[in-house]
């Protein structure tokens, strides 16, 4: 058996505006009915596998859970990172707790935000995979390459060692090529796309990180000697772990071991890393063009066009051209020079603009909010409550709030008084008293709240209980 650990980590900025700090594009749906989550977590059910890790930071904790229950998948445990620390200190944290537990499993290490559309190839070579990793090897998966994509890294095969029983040593690691390189490279027919896939026992790891990163390795076993958990959550002790070395797997572990093997693999794979993956991976019409949303599109063709808002995309005379709108914000640039967007996203951080981190809809452990109007001392927000949801006691100084009901009933409390409002009944909590919504009913609880004050940002917040575990008073 394997024990998947899923990595969900990453700074939502390459599919931007759609996939931000808040909201990476894991938890997304871009191609499919479900997340890139939930099918990653759908391919890892098979009886190969052993109930996933997860790894994931703080902010998603609650949506990642509420995403793996709605696909149904078994999750041993989620380890929150207290701090981002790449991908080697991500999956030594993994095979660190399962050492601790007595076990030297099999781990299968894999992104949570790829697109693997040939489940069963990916099955094949997991399969291929493990006596290998049985035997000690660190085995990753190279995908192989359709095209001379510059956007990629790539594993060398040994060309002095022929494969064996499905693998070959790994000559080298090879970040994103120029063109031409890549070209050369496609023809060789030894190298392959760094699927960031990699399969080995946790042992295996551990001794690798313990000759290369030693430091780190120790000061992760540290953090994970002294975790706390929280059901599903598993903390790691935050000042043990912030001192690992920021470094990814590759550059830290893979490009430096001995025991490494790439198995060869065709599974239709993609890391969805830009909007030009995005379109490649989507059924287009007649035009080529891939419409989402409110679109009308003349003499336009080879194009992506996306609205995730109420707002119409209209075209004219666009050639392969990205164009995605949302209500906060409108991205268009030429689909050669999507992957610009990191760049530009860094711009509007050092503006200070909040659409650059945080989304439209803003998710919560307990539903989500979207402000859909604003002006001076004054903020319209529709507010989802799901199901058995309660926020947290809380109170504001600068604000008071107006809460209509559209759908479904609410229980609110307002000072010591708690009563029930049903559809098209409202109430008024002025600024300074203490407040709490929940939803006690089986359907989402829909509101409009209406906020007034001198001052409306999220920071103007007391809570004086709450069951997420978030900062109290």
């Amino acid at each position: 058996m394997v024990r998947p650990v899923i990595l969900c980590g990453g700074a939502g900025t390459r599919l931007w505006p759609i996939s931000r700090a808040l909201l990476p594009k894991q938890l997304l749906r871009i191609t499919e009915e479900q997340s890139l989550l939930q099918q990653t977590a759908t391919r890892l059910s098979a009886d190969l596998f052993e109930p996933a890790l997860v790894v994931s930071g703080e902010d998603q904790r609650f949506f990642i859970k509420r995403q793996l229950e709605a696909a149904g998948a078994a999750v041993e445990a989620v380890l929150l990172e207290p701090v981002a620390r790449n991908t080697s200190a991500a999956a030594a944290l993994a095979a660190a707790w399962l050492q601790s537990r007595g076990n030297d499993e099999l781990m299968l290490l894999m992104p949570s935000d790829h697109v693997i559309a040939d489940g069963d190839a990916f099955l094949a070579a997991v399969r291929i995979g493990i006596p290998h990793a049985e035997k000690g090897a660190i085995v990753t998966f190279g995908a192989k390459p359709t095209e001379p994509n510059t956007q990629f890294g790539y594993i060398e095969a040994d060309a002095d060692h022929p494969f064996h029983d499905g693998a070959a040593p790994i000559a080298r690691f090879v970040e994103k090529p120029d063109l031409q390189t890549a070209v050369e490279y496609v023809e060789s027919g030894r190298f392959f796309w760094n699927a960031g896939i990699f399969l080995m026992k946790a042992s295996s790891l551990l001794d690798e990180m313990r000759q290369f990163l030693p430091e780190s390795l120790d000061e992760i076993v540290s953090s994970v000697a002294k975790a706390s958990v929280d059901g599903l959550f598993v903390r790691p002790d935050a000042k043990a772990f912030g001192k690992a070395k920021s470094i990814s797997i590759d550059h830290g572990v893979m490009e430096k071991t001995s025991r490494g093997v790439v198995v060869p693999v065709e599974m239709q794979w993609s890391d969805v890393g830009a909007w030009d993956a995005v379109w490649k991976l989507s059924a287009k019409d007649a035009a080529g063009n891939v419409t989402t949303g409110d679109v009308l599109a003349l003499d336009t063709r080879d194009s992506l066009l996306r609205s995730d808002s109420k707002a119409m995309i209209a075209t004219i005379g666009l050639d392969k051209m990205a164009v995605i709108a949302l209500r906060d914000a409108v991205f268009v640039a030429p689909m050669e020079r999507v992957a610009e967007v990191k760049e530009l996203v860094e711009t509007l951080k050092a503006d200070g603009r909040e659409c650059a981190t945080t989304p439209p809809k803003v998710a919560r452990p307990w539903g989500s909010y979207e402000t859909i109007g604003d002006g001076p001392r004054f903020q319209v927000k529709h507010i989802i409550v799901d199901p058995g949801e309660t926020l947290s006691l809380q109170m504001h100084y600068h604000r008071s709030e107006h809460w209509v009901v559209v759908r479904g009933s609410a229980q609110v409390t307002v000072g010591d008084e708690v009563s029930i409002l049903q559809e098209n009944e409202s109430t008024y909590i002025p600024a300074g008293t203490r407040h709490r919504l929940a939803n006690p009913g089986k359907v989402p609880l829909e509101l409009v709240e209406i906020q007034c004050g001198p001052y409306l940002g999220e920071d103007d917040i007391v809570r004086f209980d709450d069951q997420y575990g978030r900062h109290k008073a």
